[in-house]
């Protein structure tokens, strides 16, 4: 029986909004929602924070909700992901970023599922490769095998800070991953941003957590809410995502 868990990344530095994971909307901090959210897959919650002074509140905050974590370095990300599944035992890891509140843990369950299924450590699932989501309910899904590969053999900065670049990019893995997609048949949905990187989107968030219950709705919800309230996502529409 192979075992499944979640890592996300989380740290409290971040260029452009400082601290942002734990900022509030409807008194709780916003890395509870992802947290919760993340738990509806069925599947192990683990926090990858750093080693910095400033992600203490991190640790604190996994060790008060009873988290299993693990804090390596800020820039090797790659490195803290593998050492996390390393320690944790795992077998398949679900990769997602804690700037995502209102990721779908029902999703990713429904993903990891038909990973396992599949029984082929080769395999690399995202719902990202054709984006059809909104931006902040990315996963990646991939296994053990193919993160140790790449912990060992990711020279470049990019590839360590960003995960997986060396499997979907390297020669040495790209034509042994074999891609497969969780695409949403309702449409594209791609326009819009639900992630957390900006005071806009910060404001975008708190709106809809707080004044449109967005931490408890469904996929097929979330999207309507999206679609019916047009000058919310305006708030936030002319952030450029960073590049990986």
């Amino acid at each position: 029986m192979q075992h499944a868990g979640i890592i996300s990344q989380v740290r409290m530095g971040s260029t452009r909004l400082p601290s942002k994971v734990l900022l509030p909307a409807a008194g709780r901090p916003l890395l509870d929602y992802h947290v919760a959210r993340l738990q509806q897959s069925g599947l192990p919650v683990l926090l990858a924070t750093t080693t910095e002074p400033a992600d203490d509140v991190l640790a604190d905050y996994a060790e008060a909700r009873g988290l299993p974590y693990h804090r390596g370095s800020e820039a090797d990300v790659l490195a803290r992901y593998y050492e996390t599944a390393r320690k944790f035992g795992l077998d398949a890891v679900v990769r997602v970023t804690s700037d995502c509140p209102l990721v779908d843990g029902h999703l990713i369950g429904d993903a990891m599922r038909r990973f396992l299924e599949e029984d082929n450590p080769l395999v690399y699932r995202s719902n990202a490769i054709v984006r059809t989501f909104p931006r902040g309910l990315d996963f990646e899904i991939f296994s053990m095998e193919l993160l140790a590969e790449a912990h060992a053999n990711a020279t470049l900065p990019y590839e360590r800070e960003h995960v997986t670049p060396y499997l979907k990019a390297n020669a040495a893995t790209a034509g042994r991953v074999v891609y497969r997609d969780e695409v949403w048949p309702g449409g594209d949905y791609s326009r819009f941003r639900i992630t957390l990187d900006t005071a806009e989107d910060y404001e975008v968030l708190r709106t809809l957590i707080e004044q449109h219950g967005a931490a408890g709705l469904s996929i097929p919800e979330l999207l309507a809410l999206l679609e019916t309230h047009p000058e919310i996502m305006a708030l936030n529409a002319h952030i450029e995502q960073k590049t990986t």
